[in-house]
């Protein structure tokens, strides 16, 4: 999800911009964020980037003395409730929406000197830098400032959200004379001006609150400063209260009532060379809705965390913060080395992720945490399926809380199944604070039945991670049971397909779809469900009989209805199409036109923002491939090649307008070998804020796409999933790193995984002893315990004995592959159509029609069958005009001897070749007489990765394709080998090949007496 904001209203307009460049990767600390922008337009990003939060309070990085319109502070449990108002209204449709709104905000402490109020924007900025520091907890800035009288003054300012003390913000605030003498005065405010953004024309960013807050008591003196707000629907009540601690040059002259709140005005003197130090702390105390605290209960309770933390000091505070942080960087235990700002910038998002998640199981982690507006403070689905993942090695405690969350709103999402026509069962909604729907468009909103998924598969991901089967069966059983219930419900047992069990009329995580039958997310996902159903209830009546037979009392739950769920997962419907061999992302999906370029109005908007939504349900257009994210999820049954096909169709269809898509493509790159994507892919979820890649950070940044990094690392790069319980890892190394490192929290053990060129360490840090997998083979640490596995895994043991070894032959027997991208790329330039390496490694192995189509995916026009039809030949002619020139010379080297030395062990030689032109070739090279039997593109119907090409060469010698061996450059190639049931040896250095049983660097190495002896 991403939103959009309206422009920021900024106070500050400094008279000259100086913006420092990003310092050399060497010069990067990654421990610290600094950026010193002085231009107003970074402002808002800027305060999203350096929002500190604790999961309950978070507080906007603004400027203490000109907060402006884009500064906020806000609890996960302040929230208003706005009647949704139809012109035509429908059973089960959301009656209201819950809306997170800004509460007083309390960072304000505005300056002057002498008698003059200090304006930022009318004086000079001589020097300006923020810095978060991810150690600490803490935001820091310091300004060099020469008013217009020119006097000079520097600022420095801390600030943390404490980890340990729910509501509590404190500031460490000084003024340092450069050259001024004179007065200054401190003014310490509580504002209560910021209301909630009103919605303009993107429906992501904004509200239409009715109601909101209002002040109903406040008052000051010198001591302290409070006000008490409260919503007009929701019935919650906030208290905001204030103390300060001053340095000897300080003392208060006010305390009283402002123009928007209350203020206590503090007065001192500077000299050249001086400062003066305002420690102020900020208290938060609420109720949750109708609650009926009193106002004095309130006011005492922000008092009592004032008092503490008047008595640590700001310095007490700040080592409170380092060492709560503590427990999250020993666990996480990240180095890279080779990319500083990659490290950087991954310790930035968990840190993001880790201060905005729930702590109290009151609230989870919303789209974009406690810092900012966007999406109105909804928590979504994106919670458990990228938040929640992130944390459960790291933080499995915040874990424990998001889904403790989804318990105590399990009785709202109860009377939804019931709003929805479900006599049983739960449906959580798709976007929620109190637990009800919210979303008013219900086909891209409650149509999202996966939401229950979705928390069904975080609740057995947290359980074995974290061992804690206490939670399990004090609350997860029944969330699994309860949320299980709904699919027999909205799926049937179909005859029309055999039986197989389909769910009908619903909208998979890519919105881009809707109201689909069988989308292949929702199917898989409510398979795994109904399957940890199933086995939980077996679990907790094997286990604990009586916690369970009360449960099933309570639940009218029996085993007949147990043994359905059963039946439904082994009959669910998850078809592969014939004719390209991936999963169809719904029954009509594959079915509808491609859509062609959309040019957006302004910057990168969604598509939704540009079309109305039938146009784009209409056509063949993914926002993010929800069809990957199933395999990456719960695809641990699929092979690797049907995951690449997979990739590389649903690659071409994707427009990546959520921040979600780019760390899910960078895990299935990796583990289908399409490493350069996979980094790429994982470049773009690492730097959606701090880049400002969607356009949009200045409205909070985007919780998913942070997470998405840390998986895009440790379940991409560190080969990551759940298998049988246990972790399992195949580690890859990126192209531009020496090493990296991190860290895997899993029940009482913390393992380290570093990761270098020549393998893989393993080292149980604390707990064990540990059972976890490398490349799918089982290993035990005992406490304390290091392992030292090779990066790869050993080749697999080929069948003996081989009768036959298929050959390919452009990039094995000759390099054709080159002549192949001049012809295609002369046909491009032709055309007027984009052609590029990436383009022609995607054409490898694969037959004339199939590379023309891939590309044509560029073209501004359709091309119908006549048209495609003379291109091909066209292109044909181009490379048949180059072969004709090609002799012996052009063998490979070692290509004839391996050909030979095969024949020579007895095997019998066939040739598996996509292009039409091999038999052509192979007389040019004058090897014809080598080959027994021969396969182009001519003699098949599918070509590769269409196992078709190899089992028909296998037929023509007359053997079994397990006795087969096959060898190949490409990927696709391997894929067809695979898939056709043979051993397969890869020629060449690219990782994408790294799948196939031996990998050797050319085909002089290969040697058919390891494979037959």
């Amino acid at each position: 999800m991403d939103k959009l904001d309206a422009a920021p209203a900024l106070s500050p307009a400094p008279t000259a911009r100086t913006v420092s460049p990003a310092p050399p990767a060497a010069d990067v600390d990654p421990w610290r964020i600094v950026r010193h922008s002085t231009d107003p337009a970074d402002f808002a990003q800027d305060e999203s980037l350096f929002a500190l939060a604790n999961g309950a309070l978070g507080v906007r990085g603004g400027l203490e003395e000109a907060p402006g319109g884009s500064q906020g502070s806000f609890l996960a449990g302040a929230w208003e409730r706005t009647p949704i108002e139809y012109h035509e209204r429908f059973p089960g449709f959301a009656a209201h929406t819950d809306t997170r709104i800004p509460v007083a905000d309390a960072i304000g402490i505005h300056l002057r000197l002498g008698d003059t109020p200090v304006r930022l924007a009318e004086g000079e900025w001589l020097d300006f830098a923020r810095e978060l520091d991810l150690r600490a907890g803490c935001y820091r800035r310091t300004l060099r400032w020469r008013s217009p009288a020119g006097e000079k003054i520097e600022i420095r300012a801390e600030r943390l959200v404490s980890l340990d003390e729910p509501g509590l913000l404190a500031i460490r605030y000084s003024v340092h004379s450069l050259d001024y003498t004179g007065a200054i005065t401190l003014e310490s405010s509580i504002d209560t001006a910021r209301d909630a953004i009103e919605q303009g024309a993107d429906p992501r960013i904004g509200v239409r609150v009715d109601g909101g807050f209002h002040t109903e008591q406040s008052d000051a003196d010198e001591t302290s400063a409070w006000l008490i707000q409260r919503t007009t629907h929701s019935g919650v009540r906030v208290a905001c209260m204030q103390r300060h601690r001053l340095d000897a040059a300080l003392h208060c002259r006010y305390g009283g009532h402002g123009a928007n709140g209350v203020v206590q005005i503090h007065e001192g003197a500077l000299a050249p060379g001086g400062s003066v130090t305002l420690e102020k702390y900020v208290a938060y105390a609420w109720t949750t809705p109708h609650d009926e605290d009193t106002d004095a209960a309130l006011l005492a309770r922000a008092d009592q965390a004032l008092l503490r933390a008047q008595a640590q000091a700001f310095s007490g505070l700040l080592q409170a913060q380092q060492r709560a942080l503590a427990s999250l960087w020993e666990r996480t235990d990240l180095q890279i080395e080779g990319d500083p700002r990659v490290e950087q910038s991954l310790r930035f998002n968990l840190f993001h992720v880790f201060q905005s998640s729930g702590r109290d199981g009151h609230s989870s982690a919303a789209a974009k945490g406690l810092t900012g507006e966007g999406y109105e403070g909804h928590y979504f689905w994106d919670a458990e399926a990228f938040m929640l993942p992130a944390l459960v090695n790291a933080a499995p405690e915040l874990a424990r809380g998001m889904l403790a969350y989804r318990y105590r709103t399990l009785d709202r999402a109860r009377a939804h199944a019931r709003e929805m026509n479900h006599a049983r069962g739960a449906l959580y909604a798709w976007r929620t604070i109190s637990g009800d729907e919210c979303s008013a468009y219900f086909p891209s909103g409650s149509a999202q039945y996966h939401i229950n998924a979705a928390v069904a598969w975080a609740v057995r991901l947290y359980v074995d991670a974290s061992g804690d089967r206490d939670f399990l069966r004090e609350q997860g059983a029944e969330m699994l049971i309860e949320t299980a219930r709904v699919w027999l419900d909205v799926g049937h047992f179909n005859p029309r397909r055999g039986g197989a069990f389909c769910i009908h009329s619903v909208t998979g995580p890519d919105e881009y779809s809707a109201l689909v039958d069988n989308n292949h997310y929702t199917n898989r996902m409510a398979q795994k469900h109904l399957r940890d159903a199933a086995a939980t209830a077996r679990w907790l009546a094997a286990e604990h009989p009586q916690d369970w037979a009360a449960l099933a009392a309570r639940l009218a739950l029996d085993e007949q209805e147990i043994v359905a769920w059963s039946l439904a997962a082994d009959a669910m419907y998850l078809p592969v199409d014939p004719a390209l061999g991936i999963f169809p992302q719904d029954d009509a999906f594959l079915d509808k036109p491609r859509l062609r370029a959309v040019t957006a109005s302004e910057g990168k908007r969604p598509l939704l923002l540009e079309l109305h939504p039938l146009t784009i349900y209409r056509h063949q257009v993914c926002k993010q491939a929800d069809a990957l994210l199933a395999l990456m999820l719960a695809g641990n049954d699929v092979d690797r090649s049907a995951k690449r096909r997979n990739f590389d169709y649903y690659e071409g269809v994707t427009l990546h307008d959520s921040t979600l898509s780019a760390s899910t493509f960078s895990v299935l790159a990796t583990e289908v070998g399409r490493h350069d994507k996979a980094y790429a892919y994982f470049l773009d979820t690492l730097r959606v804020d701090l880049d400002d890649l969607h356009g949009n950070a200045a409205h909070g940044v985007h919780m998913a796409a942070m997470a998405g990094s840390w998986l895009a690392l440790t379940w991409g790069f560190g080969g990551l999933r759940v298998v049988d319980g246990l972790p399992s890892l195949a580690p890859t190394l990126p192209a531009g790193w020496t090493s990296y490192r991190f860290g895997l929290r899993w029940h009482a053990a913390q393992l380290r995984v570093e990761v270098e060129r020549n393998g893989v360490r393993y080292t149980l840090a604390d707990g064990g002893p540990l059972r976890f997998r490398h490349h799918g083979t089982v290993h035990t640490l005992a406490p304390g315990g290091s392992i030292a596995l090779p990066l790869q895994p050993q080749p697999a043991r080929l069948p003996r004995p081989l009768k036959a070894v298929i050959f390919d032959l452009d990039g094995v027997i000759a390099d054709t592959a080159v002549v192949h991208h001049a012809a295609w790329k002369q046909l491009a330039e032709e055309i007027g159509v984009a052609f590029d390496d990436a383009t022609g490694e995607r054409m490898k192995g694969v037959d004339r029609r199939g590379s023309l189509d891939i590309l044509l995916e560029r073209a501004t026009r359709a091309y119908d069958e006549e048209e495609k039809h003379a291109l091909a030949e066209r292109k044909n002619a181009y490379y048949r005009e180059q072969i004709a020139q090609f002799g012996p010379q052009h063998l490979l080297p070692g290509a004839q001897a391996a050909i030979a030395s095969a024949r020579a062990a007895g095997m019998k030689i066939a040739l598996a070749s996509a292009s039409r032109n091999a038999p052509l070739l192979l007389d040019r090279l004058g090897i014809a007489g080598l080959f027994d039997y021969v396969v182009d593109a001519g003699r098949i119907a599918r070509s590769k990765p269409d196992p078709e090409i190899f089992l028909d060469a296998a037929r023509g010698l007359g053997v079994a394709p397990h006795d087969c061996l096959g060898v190949e450059d490409a990927a696709a190639g391997v894929d067809s080998i695979l898939a056709a049931g043979m051993a397969a040896v890869a020629v060449g250095d690219s990782p994408a090949l790294a799948h196939a049983d031996v990998l050797l660097p050319n085909v002089a190495a290969f040697d058919i007496a390891q494979y037959t002896t």
